[in-house]
């Protein structure tokens, strides 16, 4: 790990701890056993920290996730829409349920609306999750596993239902309920007998 790694790991600790609003840099240098001039050898700014951080930990989830540039194409081709649809969906869960990941999702929503930055890494968030969603449903309906009319409509409704049940498991996570018997594996389900072909 490199020192803007060490630097990003240490900032979401203290995010974790005092919340990111109270987190300033003169904590982040001491925490790292610098001076904070040094910091901003690395960072020019909180601001910065934060979006190297949803990079970082991006990156760095979805490279421990086995298959996760998988051919969508060959898949629609290959498998059902319902096989299509939990794989992708569980290889997302996957990639987004590391301890630091959620560590990461926790800080982030909290801040998100006091803070634009935080607020704007939500958003890029969601834009990439619809636009794999959308390159997905695109393949399963050339390869005639779904029936939409429109399919843009179709792949942004599942994509922020997907979204959404994830939130409302991170809450109930958060606050010591459990969400309830495999969510997501029923929408699919619901959602394959409303427009899958193959079913």
């Amino acid at each position: 790990m490199n020192k803007k790694e060490e630097i990003i790991i240490a900032v979401l600790e203290l995010a974790a701890e005092k919340g990111l609003g109270s987190v300033s840099m003169s904590q982040i240098a001491e925490k790292m056993g610098m001076r904070k001039p040094s910091l901003y050898n690395h960072f020019s700014s909180k601001e910065e920290i934060i979006k190297e951080m949803y990079v970082f930990l991006r990156r760095q989830a979805k490279d421990q996730l086995a298959g996760a540039d998988m051919d969508i194409g060959a898949l629609a081709r290959d498998k059902s829409a319902y096989e299509v649809l939990m794989m992708s969906v569980m290889n997302y869960v996957q990639m987004n349920s590391g301890e630091t990941m959620k560590k990461f999702y926790k800080v982030i929503y909290s801040q998100r609306a006091v803070d634009p930055a935080a607020a704007q890494i939500i958003a890029e968030e969601t834009k990439k999750m619809i636009g794999a969603t959308k390159a997905m449903f695109y393949a399963l309906q050339a390869h005639g596993k779904i029936n939409c009319d429109d399919v843009d409509t179709a792949a942004f409704g599942f994509a922020m239902t997907v979204h959404s049940i994830l939130d409302y498991s991170l809450d109930c996570e958060s606050c010591g309920e459990v969400p309830g018997e495999d969510l997501l594996g029923r929408y699919v389900g619901w959602f394959c007998k409303q427009f899958a072909a193959d079913n």
